[in-house]
């Protein structure tokens, strides 16, 4: 449970309740980081809203195993173990393919992306998410041009950023107040890209 009070699914009603309902798992599971923003609804709604459309929109033109992929990544940068269980089990289930997964997971794990499974193009991103996570102000026009260069559009870019961006919001919510995976489902995630407002997590 988070470090701050929390108001359970069991206690919740009025608008906590309603959100609940849209972002609950089996056996009405909500996960630490949602309980984390239990005491101003209006937080949570505007996390989910960031999170479905950086990560989960059908809009979205990057490959979702790759916006995935960097979320895992720059969770590690920051050293957040709650988002990459979380996100690792989700592109595991992306990808159903255990051997290409493991050699993602091991090369984010180790650092040396160069290791891993990826197109010279997907290391760039990985590599401008690195910059963007480590030293913020260090990402160049240059850096976004070699993008370009090797075949992003700008509005794959903004989704790369955008992802980056996210993880950075969602990794120190959960670092800053104390979330834990303990009994939690692994891996879940709004399943239906075509409906911005369908939260539910199967």
């Amino acid at each position: 449970m988070p470090w701050i009070e929390i108001i359970s699914y069991a206690n919740s009603g009025g608008r906590l309740r309603r959100l609940y309902d849209r972002i609950k798992g089996p056996g009405d599971a909500v996960d630490d980081i949602m309980l984390a923003h239990s005491l101003r609804p209006h937080s949570m709604e505007g996390h989910m809203a960031l999170y479905k459309a950086v990560l989960h929109h059908g809009a979205n033109r990057v490959p979702k195993w790759f916006l995935e992929t960097l979320g895992v990544w720059v969770s590690g940068l920051n050293r957040c173990d709650y988002c990459v269980a979380h996100h690792s089990a989700g592109l595991e289930r992306l990808l159903g393919d255990a051997a290409r997964f493991a050699g993602i997971r091991d090369a984010l794990a180790s650092g040396e992306i160069e290791t891993g499974p990826f197109t010279a193009r997907e290391r760039l991103a990985l590599r401008y998410a690195e910059a963007l996570t480590c030293d913020p102000a260090s990402p160049s026009a240059a850096m976004v041009q070699g993008l370009r260069d090797a075949g992003y559009d700008d509005g794959e870019i903004l989704e790369i950023n955008q992802v980056t961006a996210y993880f950075a919001y969602a990794n120190r919510t959960v670092l800053g107040l104390g979330c834990s995976t303990e009994g939690e489902v692994l891996g879940l995630s709004p399943g239906n890209a075509e409906d911005p407002d369908d939260w539910s997590h199967g």
